[in-house]
């Protein structure tokens, strides 16, 4: 048997939990991430974003355009907290 294969590795989501969550109604990577956490973790979805997109057009038969992308929600790109602090504020 082989081991599930991991499409979110942040969150660590199996290809068969997308295609399950799509079938049951996920119709948007924004639903997914709803539901499932995908595109939520250090990396903000651009790793997993493209292959959920691929995902979506195979259970769908819709293309790649039709899907909307992320939200965008600040901060753009991971940040540690400590950058968030000014210094000598510890």
């Amino acid at each position: 048997m082989n081991d599930p294969l991991i499409v979110c590795r942040c969150e660590e989501i199996t290809e068969e939990e997308i295609r399950e969550a799509i079938r049951q109604g996920a119709h948007s990577l924004e639903e997914l991430k709803r539901h499932l956490r995908v595109g939520m973790g250090p990396c903000q979805g651009r790793t997993c974003g493209p292959l959920i997109i691929r995902l979506l057009c195979q259970e769908l038969q819709r293309s790649p355009e039709s899907f909307s992308e992320w939200r965008k929600r600040p901060p753009l790109k991971p940040v540690t907290v400590g950058s968030l602090i000014p210094k000598g504020d510890v």
